[in-house]
């Protein structure tokens, strides 16, 4: 029996996919990841899956798993935006994808990748994941232009109709509790709340947003996983697609979600955005989910009042 390989396995969306791969009877899986001295070994506590590689390691005996492997469902990043080691970026995030899809497609193995909704940069462009928009987009970050550069190549290459991209949009949900200043604002205003009885959220200094209501499309890692699965299903379905909602909300209205969960009337403070983020600020995101339907995918999604409720009373509360 073939094994499947997840990279970033013990990471936020890896490991909920690990979990939903258990759920649907697959056990048979690579845990690949880098957990160092962080809390996400926690993450594999629960899982079931045949054994464990640190990620360098992987790499280096990839040809190993050339017989026995069925799919790479390749997860693992450096997702900080704030990152500012580029050649760090440029290796971990492009050239291992660059080296995990080129030995994907030479061996006939189905390979998934995570691209980032962040390539968008500042929305001029849309969000339609056409592939022709790809080489317009401008991303604001050099985590982003680590994300885009790999789509860009495999676009160049024509790889693209061989693969699965996925842009992922704002995941929140369990799993996050390790990635730091990187997790979710779900999760950040649920501890907020339970240290100071309010939530802080940045002030705007885009005329044509209020302050908390710029708008994401925030997506529950549930839906996510179950997107990112449809692919590894549909092995005759290649391309890049959007991972969301299709429905953008405002920070407030998270917020909101948040103490609405909790039974605690709303409390919003808001404080000067950083200096150093604020001209890499993304004031709108909305998934256009138009490509991913017409391939077939036609589950609901969670509510951001659902799925934020979902979230804390039955994980974060239990915690």
């Amino acid at each position: 029996m073939s094994y499947i390989i997840v990279t970033g396995g013990a990471g936020f969306i890896g490991s909920n996919v690990v979990k939903r791969l258990n759920e649907l009877g697959e056990d048979r899986i690579f845990i690949v990841d880098n957990l160092n001295t962080s809390e996400k070994w926690k993450n594999l506590v629960d899982l079931t899956f045949e054994d464990y590689i640190h990620k360098d390691e992987f790499i280096e005996k990839i040809d190993e798993f050339k017989i026995s492997t069925r799919a790479i469902i390749h997860l693992g990043a450096r997702s900080s935006t704030t990152e500012k080691d580029v050649d760090f970026l440029m290796k971990n995030n492009y050239e291992y994808t660059k080296k995990l899809a080129t030995w994907s497609i030479r061996n006939n193995v189905r390979f998934i990748y995570a691209s980032s909704a962040a390539t968008y940069g500042d929305g001029s462009k849309g969000f339609n994941d056409d592939h022709s928009l790809i080489p317009q987009l401008k991303p604001l970050n050099a985590y982003a232009y680590s994300k885009q550069i790999f789509d860009l190549w495999a676009l160049k290459n024509g790889v693209l109709d061989k693969i699965v991209g996925l842009k992922y949009f704002n995941v929140y949900g369990p799993g996050e509790a390790h990635k730091g200043d990187m997790r979710s604002m779900v999760l950040k205003a649920y501890e907020q709340i339970k240290r100071d009885g309010k939530i802080r959220l940045f002030k705007s200094y885009n005329p044509a947003y209020r302050d908390g209501e710029q708008m994401r499309d925030f997506i529950y890692v549930k839906d996510a996983v179950e997107m990112t699965l449809f692919f590894f299903e549909k092995t005759e379905i290649n391309g890049i697609f959007n991972i969301g909602t299709g429905i953008p909300r405002s920070w407030n209205d998270l917020a909101k979600a948040v103490f609405s969960s909790l039974g605690i009337t709303p409390k919003i403070e808001y404080i000067d955005m950083p200096e150093d983020i604020k001209g890499k600020y993304q004031y709108f995101t909305k998934a256009d989910m138009g490509k991913l339907k017409k391939v077939g995918y036609d589950k609901p999604t969670f509510s951001l009042e659902r799925g934020v409720e979902d979230y804390i009373i039955n994980y974060l509360e239990k915690s």
